[in-house]
């Protein structure tokens, strides 16, 4: 099994590349963005030291019947995905936050609210709540998004507006938008037997229009539950069988490693990422109802490059 963790590709027009922690992004002719998901994985915004064989193929694909599916909701990004690895879409001006979107109470905001706070992103939550029980209504909890190597921060609506990150017009369509687009997710998600937990959508303006931009309810960006006995661990206060990237978090914590300095990141042996790239695809048949069909790995950078030259061709 091969792994794509890096791409250097020289593409006709290209005006651009951008290297992320999973995604590397080239710029055709300052007017559509190549968006190659590789199989790089990161945890605790630390890009981990070995792909996970097939992960790119699996998030690419679930993002793309995701932007499909709720198209009807807000424009997207999207044109094509002329590669299993790859989505080739409109360049869009990213608005500098994300949209976080919590239909339950648990990651990061549990251990917020375990520390006491009652308060998340100007977002007031009631006392007496336990963890992964579900919110009222969902709210919407967004984040600064951060330049590269630097952390996320928690950001509030009054914050965005003040900044100017937003007008009060465009937010109150970003907030709509992601409310529309969780509770398409959220039904979706009802059809395979999950609950959508949590998820974060990142939005664009292209002539003076709003689109989706990014991936969209994968396991990199969202949280699952398995519908079928959340009552009973939640009653019981166990913890709730889950589909997401958690599981990789929870083994990087056992070891030891969180990201903070001086940690080391655990020996990722064949047996572990064998293990790792299993459960990706156990997600993406969960979450798309489909069953997972392994590409060729062989030669993969070069199959991606010429797939992307083929239809760079045709438009």
């Amino acid at each position: 099994m091969n792994a794509l963790t890096k791409t250097d590709f020289h593409l006709d027009g290209q005006t651009n590349v951008y290297h992320g922690k999973v995604r590397d992004v080239y710029t055709v002719k300052n007017d559509l963005l190549v968006m190659v998901a590789t199989d790089r994985i990161s945890a605790f915004d630390v890009v981990l030291p070995e792909g996970i064989p097939y992960k790119g193929q699996m998030l690419n694909q679930i993002a793309a019947q995701f932007l499909d599916a709720t198209a009807d909701i807000v424009p997207n990004w999207k044109l094509a995905t002329p590669d299993p690895m790859v989505t080739v879409g409109l360049r869009c001006e990213g608005f500098p936050v994300e949209m976080i979107v919590r239909g339950y109470l648990c990651g990061s905001a549990w251990r917020t609210y375990k520390s006491g706070v009652r308060e998340i992103c100007g977002v007031k939550i009631p006392d007496g709540m336990r963890e992964n029980e579900k919110f009222p209504t969902p709210i919407v909890t967004p984040t600064t998004k951060a330049q590269q190597g630097l952390h996320d921060e928690d950001i509030s609506k009054e914050e965005i507006l003040k900044q100017g990150l937003a007008t009060p017009e465009e937010y109150e369509l970003l907030e709509k938008y992601t409310l529309a687009l969780f509770q398409r997710g959220t039904e979706m998600a009802a059809k395979h037997g999950l609950i959508l937990v949590d998820t974060k959508y990142e939005f664009g303006k292209r002539d003076g229009k709003i689109y989706l931009m990014d991936e969209i309810h994968t396991p990199d960006s969202s949280r699952y539950f398995y519908a079928e006995g959340y009552e009973e661990r939640f009653a019981k206060g166990e913890p709730q069988k889950q589909l997401s990237k958690e599981f990789v978090r929870e083994w990087l914590m056992e070891n030891g490693f969180q990201g903070k300095p001086g940690q080391q990141v655990p020996e990722m042996t064949p047996e572990i990422v064998k293990g790792i790239s299993e459960r990706y695809i156990e997600l993406f048949e969960n979450i798309t109802g489909n069953r997972f069909d392994k590409s060729d790995t062989t030669q993969v950078a070069l199959r991606i490059e010429k797939n992307i030259t083929d239809y760079l061709n045709t438009i």
